[in-house]
């Protein structure tokens, strides 16, 4: 059943990147041939959207688009008699799909476990023996005021504990349970190696967030883990993470993380706190973005190689004959599927673990 499961799932995530291409196609009107869920050979035929096929297939894996003229510029309101600008979003639009379904499910997760406060202090963590443990304070409270001042972020609070090292403070907190308390204390003059004067951790709490208040920091985290799959060719160079920790993975690799997210999740079912029950959403999102970036990888049959093939086009206003174009997206995808036959042995092999 997990596997039926991640089947459909994986292929919902590549129907939305091929619903992108199939969007965009109609906007700048090229003319779409056929709009398939799963791949061929055809099951049977659901019925038609203007000049599109609607088809159903037996490998229920995804979806795919076959555009009028793909391969021949000389089919008229094909793919190849199209503007520049026409293909260009045509091609972009598949990762660009799948990077919006990212920002989604990152925005869910922040509706689920909330946004920082960035208003609050709360106390994370007291060290032992620290003029906050001998006060009372406890993590989980909020600080509200030091010397009647109210604390409205972590960097004031700092300031102000820092201003007065070596004097008494009166401190005004609220517990979890919204009890409050005021407490004195006298940060220390000089604070220990890896310690504050006063002897806590500070955080903001989380706050419950709104979708519009979610989205800036879905677009922030889809942002983040694009950045850290453009940096891993980098930082494999400069030697500051491991072959296996960059190491490419296939659907057999995906299909492993999967399992263990949601094995996660099942067994934390019963946890009070909303990430232990988020690890396959996190996946999920993690997958859709590096989808949408793998996609646009400068490599022959994938959009990024066929991008890049726009480019004398773009600059030098010379299009690549169809037929070398043909012969490169062919090679590209022999040697793509070549490239899977080796990722999915090494998955198999030597399975992901989940950190």
């Amino acid at each position: 059943m997990m596997i039926i499961e991640f089947i459909l799932i994986f292929g919902v995530l590549l129907f939305v990147h091929e619903f992108g291409h199939f969007i965009f196609a109609k906007l700048f009107k090229i003319n779409v041939e056929e709009f398939g869920f799963g791949f061929p050979p055809r099951l049977l035929k659901i019925g038609k959207f203007r000049e599109t096929e609607i088809t159903l297939n037996w490998i229920p894996f995804g979806a795919f688009v076959r555009l009028s003229g793909e391969n021949d510029p000389e089919v008229k309101g094909g793919f190849g008699d199209s503007s520049i600008i026409a293909r260009f979003m045509t091609l972009i639009g598949g990762p660009l799909f799948n990077l919006i379904l990212g920002v989604v499910l990152f925005a869910t997760i922040f509706m689920r476990v909330g946004i920082p406060d960035l208003k609050s202090v709360e106390v994370y963590g007291v060290n032992a023996g620290s003029p906050a443990e001998i006060a009372g304070i406890t993590s989980g409270e909020i600080i509200l005021e030091v010397n009647g001042i109210s604390i409205t972020s972590t960097e004031q609070l700092s300031q102000l504990v820092a201003q007065n090292r070596g004097s008494e403070i009166t401190m005004k907190l609220i517990s979890p349970a919204g009890v409050e308390k005021v407490i004195t204390t006298t940060p220390r003059a000089e604070a220990p190696p890896g310690e504050g004067y006063l002897g806590v951790t500070l955080v903001n709490p989380y706050k419950d967030a709104s979708v519009f208040e979610a989205l800036p920091y879905a677009f922030r985290a889809t942002g983040s883990y694009a950045v850290q799959l453009l940096a891993l060719p980098g930082q494999l160079i400069r030697g500051s993470i491991s072959a296996e920790e960059a190491r490419p993975v296939g659907p057999v690799g995906i299909y492993s993380i999967y399992s263990q997210a949601r094995e996660r999740d099942e067994s934390n079912a019963g946890s009070a706190n909303p990430e232990d029950q988020l690890n396959t959403l996190l996946i999920l999102a993690i997958i859709s973005v590096a989808l949408g970036f793998t996609n646009l990888l400068p490599i022959p049959a994938l959009d990024g190689g066929r991008l890049i093939l726009l480019l004398p086009e773009i600059f030098l206003r010379k299009k690549v004959p169809a037929k070398v174009e043909n012969i490169i997206n062919m090679v590209g995808f022999a040697a793509l599927i070549a490239l899977m036959v080796i990722i999915t042995t090494m998955d198999i092999i030597n399975p992901i673990v989940m950190p």
